[in-house]
């Protein structure tokens, strides 16, 4: 699960340079892409400014990885109403629940080799609001919406348990952000992402990349206190 000391070496060699208080506890962030029944995990510190790959998981997020399942929405779309929302509730339930012992099991891991994660880059999708799940289960295109945003916000239930700082990134949005924040244009920052998951072989596909991308993102995020500082600086 942990990346080789030659995966720090890659970071440092070709990523660019990020503040760390070398004072402070090392931190670590999650990332995560989701899917329809299982999502991305990516554990991500910095070390000496440059981002280190710590651990690489794919997440069940339903006891019985079965279509029934795996599209909650589509499922209930051949219920009863009642019996629909009891179905939904019952899913998005397990997928908390499978989530926060993921997690949670993850912080434990790293708190033992020093590292305390603390925060969560989740990829969002660009979707509007949902309505009452009556609407939902009247339009085909909102229950897929609908089934994607079940599990990403089991995921931020259980990182929310986990005491974890969220930090929501749209996908569209997810490599502009990066580049102006690290510097680098798309193309090279993907080449660069796809080096560092090269130690831990397959699979490291888009989801593992982006995962990452959005856990780098969280850690360089201001807290909120820095938030504050930062909002107060400029009205004065």
């Amino acid at each position: 699960m942990f990346c080789a000391d030659n995966c720090c070496a890659v970071a440092q060699q070709y990523l660019p340079n990020v503040r760390q208080n070398r004072s402070e506890v090392k931190q670590a962030a999650l990332g995560f892409r989701v899917h329809s029944g299982w999502a991305a995990m990516v554990a991500v510190c910095v070390e000496k400014g440059a981002p280190r790959v710590l651990a690489r998981e794919r997440v069940q997020l339903v006891e019985t990885f079965t279509y029934e399942f795996r599209q909650p929405y589509h499922t209930a779309e051949k219920m009863l109403l009642g019996q629909a929302r009891e179905f939904i509730e019952r899913v998005r339930d397990e997928a908390r629940r499978l989530t926060h012992r993921a997690v949670h099991g993850l912080q434990s891991d790293l708190q033992k080799q020093g590292i305390a994660l603390k925060r969560c880059g989740l990829v969002l999708a660009s979707g509007r609001p949902l309505p009452e799940l009556e609407r939902i289960l009247a339009s085909h295109a909102l229950i897929h919406t609908a089934d994607g945003e079940l599990f990403r916000e089991a995921i931020l239930h259980g990182c929310n348990r986990c005491d974890l700082k969220t930090e929501g990134i749209k996908e569209r949005e997810l490599l502009e952000r990066a580049g102006q924040a690290f510097r680098v244009k798309s193309a090279e920052l993907m080449r660069r992402i796809t080096e560092l998951g090269r130690p831990f072989g397959s699979p490291w596909s888009q989801d593992e990349k982006f995962a990452t991308l959005a856990a780098w993102l969280a850690l360089t995020a201001p807290s909120t206190g820095e938030r504050k500082a930062r909002s107060d600086s400029a009205a004065a």
